[in-house]
């Protein structure tokens, strides 16, 4: 971390998105124009049929072509006669994740040239940046955004700091003024998003992509990277590199020439795509050339472009359980599988680490969550997890027969230094002592309880919700036996 606190960034091949980054700091704006010209006015149509020859797609982790959310935006619009509001997501809430970072404090310029001209072209009232990390990036912004003269026109709204604040429906709920947690239904943004009005909402390098591709046009545009995946991509590269950095890259290079230049060591194996990516095993990372497909068809993904190689001094079984640890207190606590299902993975998990668990346990614990989640945090996170066990299955079994693989737990996978994010809030507490299996709890509070197949109550080990706190308190006044009780939940520090 050299510069304002953000990674190096590296590249292989022309920087685009980081031109101009090799002799400043941060662009200005008049920097930032000189480097990179000015940005042309192009109508819907012309930005449709842009983002479509450039077969531009998300960024931010689904890859959802950018083209189809534009027309999805137009046609909502048209139907209500309503109008349209432009959200640039920078949130970045993945631990691992750097490269939009890097953008808002190094080259915001690039970020608001995007949404400027999708606003322009969809006649938007207004844009919106959501943030989560404030100091320098979100300073960086507010500067951009004086040095343009947009005060007016663009507003920054500030996120709390966790994982699942960069989802898209949470993001909207924050900006509405609403607790920045998934929907727990699926809407669209294109449908109902700020203020309940059609809006377009993409992450922050994606509106810097569709810059570079409107000012470049798109032959300049696709003249590196794949044919089938044209330009390049950041990748924010961790864990084991002994020179950390978010490097861009076009499309087709191989992953190894990254992590080569980050001096990355890919031991055991190398984590592709976040905490609700996959793993990649040492002999796919030879063979895996940095695209969408390239990674796919080797049991990976590029997700957000998060690159994590774990190296050697490290326990691959021990570091998957301690994120899978953070990722069940980082549930929005507003269904089952995963205020309830997500602690007994990483419980499950963790007992596997400890070398007296099961696989079948751990399977059990992901199969009973699959697709039954409000949001993807369940599924992503027991995609993760399964991916550790299929990667690491020499490692499963040298801890089932010996409790240990002998490697400490260094935290090689980046987690926030406090990584509880609900220590500030409650933890149920059941006194078995006490129990006697009248199971009322469960019917008070069945988002939280549930009964085992002896009509005895199973409470979640994660902390209690906010909006779940009232039913927790009625379920203890109404527990005949006394049993229950809230304690505040524990903190535990993270490396």
């Amino acid at each position: 971390m050299t510069t304002y606190g953000v990674p190096d960034v590296f590249r292989i091949g022309p920087g685009r998105l980081t031109a101009g980054l090799d002799s400043s700091p941060r662009l200005d704006y008049d920097t930032h124009r000189r480097v990179h010209g000015r940005m042309p006015r192009l109508p819907i149509d012309d930005l449709i049929a842009l983002a479509e020859l450039g077969d531009l797609r998300g960024r931010g982790g689904a890859g959802f072509p950018f083209a189809r959310k534009l027309r999805a935006v137009i046609d909502s619009a048209g139907r209500r006669g309503a109008p349209i509001t432009v959200v640039v997501n920078a949130t970045e809430g993945e631990p691992a994740a750097h490269k939009d970072k890097v953008l808002l404090t190094r080259a915001p310029h690039l970020i608001l040239d995007g949404a400027d001209l999708v606003a322009r072209a969809l006649s938007a009232v207004e844009i919106v940046v959501g943030v989560a990390h404030g100091g320098p990036g979100e300073r960086s912004l507010l500067n951009a955004i004086h040095e343009r003269g947009m005060t007016d026109t663009v507003r920054v709204v500030r996120m709390p700091d966790r994982f699942i604040s960069g989802e898209g429906g949470a993001l909207v709920r924050g900006i509405n003024g609403e607790r920045p947690i998934p929907p727990g239904r699926k809407v669209r943004s294109s449908d109902s998003g700020v203020g309940g009005m059609p809006t377009m909402l993409s992450n922050a390098e994606t509106y810097a992509q569709l810059a570079l591709m409107a000012m470049l046009g798109v032959d300049m545009y696709s003249s590196v990277g794949l044919a089938s995946e044209p330009g390049t991509v950041l990748l924010s590269v961790t864990g084991s590199a002994r020179r950390p950095a978010v490097v861009e890259t076009p499309t087709g290079v191989r992953l190894r020439e990254v992590l080569d230049l980050c001096d990355a060591t890919v031991g055991q194996g190398v984590l592709l795509g976040g905490y609700h990516g996959k793993w990649m095993s040492p002999e796919a990372v030879e063979r895996a050339e940095v695209s969408r497909a390239g990674f796919e068809a080797l049991g990976g993904a590029l997700g957000a472009g998060i690159v994590v190689p774990l190296g050697w001094e490290s326990c691959p079984l021990g570091e998957s359980a301690r994120v899978a640890r953070y990722m069940a207190g980082q549930s929005a606590g507003q269904c089952g599988p995963c205020y309830m299902g997500l602690p007994d993975l990483a419980q499950a998990f963790g007992a596997l680490a400890e070398g007296n668990g099961h696989i079948e346990a751990v399977q059990r614990a992901a199969a009973t969550m699959k697709g039954r989640g409000a949001c993807g945090h369940p599924d992503g996170t027991a995609r993760f997890l399964l991916s550790a066990i299929d990667v690491f299955a020499e490692d499963v079994m040298t801890h089932a027969a010996y409790g240990t693989c002998g490697l400490p737990v260094k935290g090689v996978l980046p987690l926030p230094a406090e990584a509880s994010a609900r220590a500030s809030e409650a933890q149920l507490i059941l006194d078995w002592s006490r129990c006697e299996g009248h199971g009322l709890c469960s019917y008070v509070v069945p988002e939280l309880i549930r009964l085992d197949q002896h009509g005895y109550p199973v409470v979640s080990t994660a902390s209690v919700p906010p909006n779940l706190e009232g039913e927790a308190r009625r379920a203890i006044e109404m527990c005949p036996a006394l049993a229950l009780r809230l304690n505040a939940a524990p903190t535990e520090s993270r490396r």
